[in-house]
């Protein structure tokens, strides 16, 4: 793709298809050195995720399967959003989200299976308290979102590092117990989706072509890395949540989109 092609969906960024090695849980005395040693980190790739050319792809409609398919919203608003644009690589986990593969190498998602799987998350969502929900994101472009996300529907959110022993160590100052974890992604959040699993409550991820998902229970396909493409998933998902609830209240997506 060339340098010049405008910006309005964010292509998802190259990442290794193994999950991210999860942080060992520390004891709270050691947090102050650790936390130090992150914030660094996070800064650098903070800047890094900044720095990343952002361009777009040929307009593509051919998306998913089944064009009649009964969508949340119209298709040509996912696909402004970039919601379908997959990364180069796959794992043998997303094979059956991907629609295709187009001949830049990119991988295209079903979007009518996002579109399904955003409404099956609602439902699942709708069962717990709002309290007992947890949102949780690392990725920068899907910390506002995600935390508008929480406002909205009464959850919890943790973005940014998320501090080992959030959900193990009752020693710890900002030690929680949620019902449900949702996270941005399962390489980012690995230490969310690490110890939602020894604790044993359920994780819902929003899974792009290069995740694994074999600790996910509940898989969101979609472009997990653009800033635009997480706006819409987030907004979606809390719009179908509250409409599962009885809530008469309604978000636009615009609420759910950061200023640049």
């Amino acid at each position: 793709m060339s340098d010049n092609e405008n910006d309005a969906v964010e292509v998802a960024d190259e990442e290794p298809e193994t999950e991210t090695e999860a942080v060992t849980e520390t004891e709270p005395a050691e947090a102050a050195t650790e936390d130090e040693t992150a914030e660094t980190a996070e800064a650098a790739d903070e800047a890094a995720e900044a720095e990343e050319a952002e361009p777009e792809p040929a307009f593509d409609e051919d998306v998913m399967p089944d064009e009649d398919a009964d969508l949340l919203i119209p298709v040509e608003d996912y696909l402004a959003a970039g919601v379908h644009i997959g990364t180069q690589q796959k794992t043998k986990d997303m094979v059956r989200f991907i629609h295709r593969v187009r001949d830049d190498g990119l991988y295209v998602l079903d979007v009518s299976q996002t579109d399904s799987r955003i409404r099956t998350a609602a439902d699942f969502l709708a069962n717990y308290s709002p309290e007992q929900i947890l949102v949780t994101s690392s990725r920068q472009y899907g910390r506002f979102p995600a935390e508008k996300f929480a406002d909205a529907v009464g959850a919890r959110a943790r973005t940014g590092r998320f501090i080992p022993g959030t959900l193990t160590n009752p020693d710890y100052a900002g030690y929680i117990e949620p019902d449900v974890v949702v996270v941005t992604d399962p390489i980012g959040d690995a230490q969310a989706v690490k110890e939602a699993i020894t604790v044993g409550i359920p994780v819902i991820a929003m899974c792009d072509s290069n995740n694994q998902t074999s600790n996910v229970d509940l898989v969101v396909p979609t472009n997990n890395k653009g800033r635009r493409a997480l706006s819409v998933v987030y907004w979606l998902l809390a719009n179908e949540t509250l409409d599962r609830r009885g809530s008469d209240t309604v978000y636009a997506l615009e609420d759910f989109e950061a200023e640049l």
